[in-house]
């Protein structure tokens, strides 16, 4: 017996199945075999010696004066024999020869021992690949058929469907091929192993390994979309603000993502800023497209109208529309792409007034009076506008008409919270000699270069001198 234990132990060792598992199986095998030839295994005790190079077996029979099923009882008589402290009513367990069972018995000991190791050794696969769903692997190819590509992963053979193969790749045997466990399931053969190399998980997968600032949590992907075989983009933003996520995952002179793209047989990679603002993330989402301008039509519905030279309107589409349908779906907005031209002429105020008064308010309009309360607007921008005095917004838009510089800000910064204000504000009409009154009223120069000031600035928006009002 020790021998058959010693085999069953080698052979779970080279599958890897744990030693609890060995002596489950030689356990299961010996009762087996009891059972066909007593008739039960109920009361069939298996002893296994500490270094597990032996196994004993045992018959557990009560103690009676009169027997009336040998199988289960002994009688006092036999059972003082074996042991002085016998009595009548204890348990006592006999040693059984393991060559008392018939051959059909060691036959069918033999056959549930095959079985177990079998299912031992799929749950023991099953483990150590279910816990690889969501990596890259590699696998070697091994054969093709109705498409669909088997490769050899170790102890398995994982199946490359030809739905998730990408149509610029083709493949030889005995090549060498990454890719991504999609699913891992168990059947009456095995386990099944699906692979992938469509996924957009694969995409990120093979970038973070060529990106150490990703797998540092430095930079962040967002999202990834991709049409396999023609076009991936990547959002991305940084957690440091002193890295460039772009430059991190593009690495120097491209040698990064043309890495990845070299895995990806030269599908096209798009790598884009992550914003919160959906204005300036549809507009990096349509690279390599310039986009002009972006006017949020509906917010709830999450629609979007962006606007292009006519020269880009075809980049900006994509070849059979994929670049806008992948921007969509980075997006998650639903965004109509049209030409200077298209719009030209066009009164979209009904439209933007739509946007700002969902934004505002659920059923009517809010009173909008500061550039931090506008949509769209960088806080740090707002925050700057309000220290120089200029965080109203009517007199932002009188001091912008009249060319207006901030220190700590860029033309650009102040044209683009202008542009806010044209796409979502309605301003009333006023009594002009009122405002003209409370201007003069409110009117100061600045000690320091004479620039006109209002009360409430804290900083001179010409020369940047510190302000300090006294309370009357």
């Amino acid at each position: 017996m020790s021998e058959m234990a010693d085999a069953i132990r080698a052979l779970a060792a080279e599958k890897g199945i744990s030693e609890d598992s060995i002596k489950k199986t030689v356990e299961n095998m010996i009762k087996a075999a009891y059972k066909k030839t007593y008739g039960t295994a109920d009361n069939c005790i298996v002893k296994f010696s500490d270094d597990m190079s032996d196994v004993s077996v045992y018959s557990r029979k009560v103690i009676v004066d009169g027997v009336y099923d040998p199988s289960q009882e002994i009688e006092l008589e036999d059972a003082l024999k074996l042991s002085p402290e016998a009595q009548e009513g204890y348990e006592i367990d006999i040693l059984v020869d393991p060559k008392d069972f018939n051959r059909t018995a060691v036959a069918t000991g033999k056959q549930t021992a095959h079985q177990d190791l079998n299912e031992n050794y799929k749950d023991s696969l099953y483990k150590e690949f279910k816990d690889k769903v969501g990596e890259v692997i590699i696998g070697y190819y091994r054969r093709e058929q109705k498409g669909n590509i088997y490769l050899d992963i170790g102890n398995v053979e994982g199946c490359l469907p030809s739905k998730y193969q990408s149509p610029r790749e083709t493949f030889s045997k005995n090549d060498r091929i990454k890719t991504y466990v999609k699913e891992v399931k168990k059947d009456k053969s095995g386990i099944k192993v699906t692979l992938s190399r469509t996924d957009s998980g694969f995409v990120e997968k093979i970038l973070t390994n060529e990106v150490p600032e990703i797998g540092d949590h430095i930079v962040v992907i967002h999202k990834i979309v991709r049409e396999a075989g023609y076009r991936t983009k990547v959002a991305v933003y940084s957690t440091n603000a002193d890295v460039d996520p772009l430059g991190a995952c593009v690495g120097h002179k491209g040698g990064r993502i043309q890495n990845v793209i070299q895995e990806l047989y030269g599908e096209k990679i798009d790598v884009l800023k992550y914003d919160e603002d959906p204005h300036i993330f549809i507009k990096n989402a349509l690279s390599p497209a310039e986009i002009k301008k972006v006017i949020i039509t509906d917010p709830e519905k999450k629609t979007a109208l962006a606007i292009v030279a006519d020269s880009q309107y075809s980049l900006a589409i994509g070849k059979m529309g994929q670049n806008v349908r992948l921007a969509n779906k980075l997006c998650d907005w639903s965004i109509d792409v049209k030409t200077e031209s298209e719009v030209e002429g066009l009164d979209l105020t009904e439209t933007t007034s739509r946007a700002a008064e969902q934004l505002f308010s659920d059923d009517e309009y809010e009173e909008v009076t500061s550039v931090s309360q506008l949509p769209g607007v960088d806080s740090r921008v707002a925050k700057i506008l309000v220290d120089v005095g200029y965080g109203d917004i009517e007199k932002f838009v009188e001091a912008a008409e009249n060319g207006l510089s901030v220190e700590g800000l860029t033309e650009e910064e102040i044209n683009t919270v202008s542009d806010i204000i044209n796409e979502t504000v309605q301003f009333e009409d006023v009594d002009d000699s009122t405002e003209d009154t409370e201007s003069e009223e409110e009117s100061y120069r600045c000690p320091e270069c004479g620039a006109v000031i209002d009360v409430g600035m804290h900083k001179c928006p010409k020369c940047g001198v510190e302000l300090e009002f006294e309370e009357e």
